[in-house]
């Protein structure tokens, strides 16, 4: 049998001065520290070592689990650009089109049985002189296809992990001087420490990849089931109010949204106003229940110069500054009857008249109104007008109370917690489970707008990384019914009562700290409406001469 041909033989090189093997230690180190992209640190071990020891390629394998994962390679001769992958370099050497590397891709080597795993245990080089003659391990039959005819392996290690292994390789056969084995091995100790940290780095991007992608399907997911706009929860109750919400904005229909004070009657009308094709103009919000009744008209409609005491110019009212957009009519189960009629010719006809006026001015603002009040009832009474009644109801939409929808209490704390943690300049890791519980049992009389206060000031009081609620921060919002107790008959009855315990509890002042509005968390002017509107003697809670 006749006998392979031998390769072409490289050149011997002669042994390094210590001044020059630590001038090229430097500079591979240097290399190393500075360098992210591990095919750059490679080119510039080629580079380093190039005087002295030359060599053809350098190539860093890594293990990973129980396999071998080509990482990064120099080739002297084929161009290294920017974000190559081991294929691409690999696909570029061997002239291959970058779209037909994938027939060329082998399945991954095990790391049993490698040229990795044996340097990896031994802990020394292992040199190969002629592959022509000798393929010991799985992948040396790939290099010498590669046209690779020699090499030395090192063990790439970290506090004795074996991160991988780093080869020099030729394309001539030939011996590997001991004192070149040395300094490939005195390399591979700083390359050792840069494959660690590019592998972590990897994995680092990685994983705020995938965190950043997470995020993104949580925030769709949040956007779907659980926020629309401002407003937050998950419940059934909220998101079938919601789906009525989604299919009204993009029509012209006037909306009436009705509640228990709290409940988020404003956000549900900001939601549908930024949903509509009116977006682009202004939503006016006029909360009727905090004008006196002699300058509701004027704020809603305007008023001419000298149309009375006070009156020193034209002015333009809310439905003139809608034109285009939307007006919110908060509390419009408050409106004196001359408004409600106004209101209901705007409706009607889509016209009014300036306070003082004659001259009849169009509007093309679209309503959205608000009310606590149960307006039928209202109707029944004659305190409001049937036919204005019909003109708002036009698409009801009620907004479940917090006590329906207990289930987006968590939900709704964590919001809170966290906007005024930021405020504050805290971080809240967690929230105290007692504390949760007791604000999910808890019946919120207030709705979504008490919680809010409660959250807010337990994030004042609350010190560290966990938000505590304190039983004292529920009960001096509002009184809750005892348990087992039935609810008050009527919403009216309910806000009567609720209105009396702050009174009670602040001793009959209204505004200023510690006062019944700041205790609801109402403005002082909306709250003298509704104690006058629900004819309560603020008197009696006056403490005792």
């Amino acid at each position: 049998m006749k006998e392979a041909p031998s390769a072409p033989s490289a050149p011997a090189s002669e042994p390094l001065t210590a001044e020059d093997k630590y001038r090229l230690l430097l500079e591979v180190s240097e290399a190393a520290n500075s360098q992210l992209d591990m095919a750059a640190v490679l080119e510039a071990v080629a580079h380093a070592l190039a005087p002295s020891i030359p060599v053809g390629g350098v190539s860093v394998t890594t293990v990973e689990g129980d396999s071998l994962v080509p990482h990064s390679l120099y080739v002297q001769g084929v161009e290294r650009r920017q974000g190559d992958s081991f294929a691409d370099v690999v696909a570029r050497w061997l002239h291959i089109p970058a779209d037909q590397m994938g027939s060329h891709l082998k399945p991954p080597v095990p790391l049993a049985g490698s040229g990795t795993e044996h340097v990896g245990r031994t802990g020394k080089a292992w040199v190969c002189e002629d592959l022509t003659r000798e393929t010991r391990f799985p992948e040396d039959s790939r290099l010498l296809a590669a046209g690779v005819h020699s090499y030395v392996r090192v063990p790439l290690q970290m506090r004795e992990r074996l991160v991988g292994s780093m080869s020099f390789s030729r394309r001539t056969a030939g011996p590997f001087p001991p004192h070149e084995v040395a300094v490939f091995e005195a390399v591979a100790r700083p390359i050792a420490a840069a494959v660690a940290n590019a592998l972590a780095f990897e994995e680092i991007s990685r994983l705020s990849r995938q965190l950043q992608a997470e995020n993104l399907a949580l925030r769709q997911e949040i956007d779907e089931r659980s926020m629309f706009e401002e407003i937050v929860g998950a419940s059934k109750a909220l998101r079938e109010t919601l789906s009525r919400v989604d299919k009204v904005a993009a029509t012209a229909a006037t909306v009436l949204i009705t509640g228990e004070t709290g409940t988020g009657k404003e956000l549900v009308a900001r939601a549908i106003h930024r949903r509509s094709p009116r977006a682009h103009r202004a939503l006016v919000a006029v909360n009727c229940a905090a004008l006196p009744a002699s300058l509701i008209a004027s704020e809603l409609f305007g008023h001419e110069k000298g149309a009375f005491t006070g009156a020193l110019q034209r002015r333009l009212g809310r439905f003139e500054l809608a034109a285009g957009g939307s007006i919110f009519l908060d509390e419009v189960g408050e409106l004196p009857p001359e408004v409600q009629a106004t209101l209901l010719r705007v409706l009607q006809e889509g016209t009014f008249e300036r306070v003082g006026g004659e001259q009849p001015i169009a509007t093309d603002a679209r309503v959205i109104a608000a009310t606590n009040r149960d307006l039928a009832t209202a109707v029944a009474a004659g305190t409001f007008r049937s036919d204005l009644f019909y003109r708002l109801n036009v698409f009801p939409i009620e907004i479940p109370p917090l006590r329906q929808r207990r289930e987006d209490v968590p939900i709704l704390v964590e919001y809170f917690a966290a906007r005024y943690a930021a405020r504050l300049g805290k971080r809240f890791e967690s929230i105290e489970k007692s504390s949760m519980d007791r604000l999910v049992a808890y019946s919120w009389p207030g709705n979504v707008r008490e919680l809010q206060n409660v959250v807010e000031r337990a994030a004042i009081l609350s010190e560290g990384e966990v938000l505590r609620v304190d039983e004292p921060l529920i009960s001096s919002v509002a009184v809750s019914p005892a348990p087992g107790l039935p609810l008050p008959a009527s919403l009216r009855e309910q806000e009567r009562q609720r209105i009396e315990e702050a009174l009670r509890q602040a001793g009959g002042r209204v505004s200023g700290a510690g006062g019944a509005a700041a205790l609801l968390g109402v403005p002082a002017t909306t709250l003298e409406s509704r104690i006058k509107r629900l004819g309560i003697d603020k008197r009696m809670f006056l403490p005792a001469p």
